[in-house]
């Protein structure tokens, strides 16, 4: 009973982070929805930008200071700046040309090119010197295909629809629709247009990646707090760009609806909860554990999508999709095999080098060899040279004359 009982605690404990990713998957899965019923009902994504990112704020900051308000990293002007692009990279470019192309194209789509993230994000390491790339072995012959059909992916679910693909339980939601509005030039322009939305939304992320790992060794102990002077940031290069592009007040306007239940949900769960989950199970796991969940969460918004919203899927944009997932575990592959390399690779002592782990040359090693020897030979001699005395036996005059009665 007692083995049981241990065995299936160690099951659930190794069952953790798979628990986590895939809850994390529907909760993205549901933003994705809700954003898309809130903005075909006319709300503003930029108005739903800043909503989302101070409501993350108000959710982060509290924990922040609590747990690591101590040892603060000091705010110079480089850092600063740093802070100050990676706000507008994440809340104002990413978050605002996602929702845009999400209100032109559909959650499914939407979710099928954010998975491109790994191969832009490879890319963009290679151009700023991150990430080496020798052609020679496999693993970089893997990232390297991995992404240009990634790349093939995601152009082929933007030039091309295809008929459409319809499933046995929104056939009949889709039948009480015009086929006429889905065809027309404007609908093919619009979609053209998310596409391209799209793509910059996952090249901003894709920059905030390889920027916050810069950030991320000056906020090594305190993630929380780089978080919310992100979000904090963010919502102010948010309010800006709102009252440039919207000169209606009215567009402020947000009640007890689909609008803040948008704004609440995205806030709290894709901006706070996944933030903190993500950081324990990358911490456990591994990034690559992580990012493999993300083409799971296409399939959720799929399911989802022609349930709530009787969602239309194009021929294109499976076969696209299904582009986009062999590229990107071509991808994450090559990584895995990288990062097992570097492992082993700091395991096998290097005998070549001059220079030992401890920062020892060979000819100190040696000097020290000599000076052990040196005083081994001292101690020896100094154990030589000591008096030894022992008590000699006693003749058995002496031992006579030591038994007699003295006077």
């Amino acid at each position: 009973m007692k083995s049981q009982l241990g065995s299936c605690l160690k099951f659930l404990e190794t069952s953790k982070p798979y628990f986590a990713m895939i809850s994390l998957q529907f909760g993205y899965a549901g933003m994705n929805i809700i954003t898309k019923v809130s903005l075909n009902r006319g709300m503003s994504h930029y108005v739903l930008v800043v909503y989302r990112h101070a409501i993350a704020t108000a959710v982060i900051a509290p924990f922040a200071f609590i747990f690591e308000r101590r040892a603060q990293p000091r705010i110079t002007f480089p850092i600063f700046l740093q802070l100050f692009v990676l706000g507008l990279l994440g809340p104002v470019i990413d978050q605002n040309f996602y929702y845009a192309g999400l209100k032109f194209t559909s959650p499914t789509f939407s979710c099928a090119m954010s998975n491109m993230l790994p191969a832009m994000t490879f890319v963009m390491a290679v151009i700023f010197r991150m990430e080496k790339l020798d052609l020679k072995k496999v693993r970089c012959q893997a990232k390297l295909i991995g992404t240009a059909v990634t790349v093939a992916g995601a152009m082929l679910m933007t030039l091309y629809k295809g008929p459409i693909i319809e499933m046995v339980w929104s056939k009949h939601a889709h039948s009480g629709k015009s086929d006429t509005t889905e065809t027309t030039g404007t609908n093919d322009k619009d979609w053209f247009k998310g596409s391209i939305l799209l793509i910059i939304a996952t090249l901003a992320w894709a920059s905030l990646f390889v920027l916050q790992t810069k950030a991320l060794k000056t906020y090594k102990n305190h993630q929380l707090s780089l978080t919310s002077l992100v979000c904090f940031i963010g919502t102010i290069q948010a309010i800006a760009v709102t009252f440039v592009m919207e000169h209606k007040a009215s567009v402020w306007r947000i009640g007890w609806d689909m609008n803040l239940l948008a704004a609440a949900y995205a806030g709290i769960v894709t901006s706070s909860i996944s933030y903190y989950v993500q950081g324990l199970v990358i911490k456990k796991k591994g990034p690559v554990f992580a990012t493999a969940f993300s083409p799971l969460m296409m399939i959720i918004v799929a399911i989802m999508g022609s349930f709530i919203l009787a969602e239309q899927i194009f021929l294109g944009s499976i076969v696209g999709s299904v582009l986009i997932v062999i590229g990107l575990y071509s991808v994450l592959w090559g990584k895995h095999k990288e990062k097992m390399e570097s492992v082993s690779d700091e395991d096998i002592p290097d005998p070549v080098k001059g220079v030992q782990g401890n920062g020892n040359s060979i000819e100190d090693i040696e000097a020290n060899e000599i000076d052990l020897q040196k005083a081994e030979a001292n101690k020896n001699n100094n154990f030589s040279s000591m008096a030894i005395n022992i008590p000699m036996p006693m003749t058995m005059q002496e031992l006579k004359a030591s038994q007699e009665p003295k006077a």
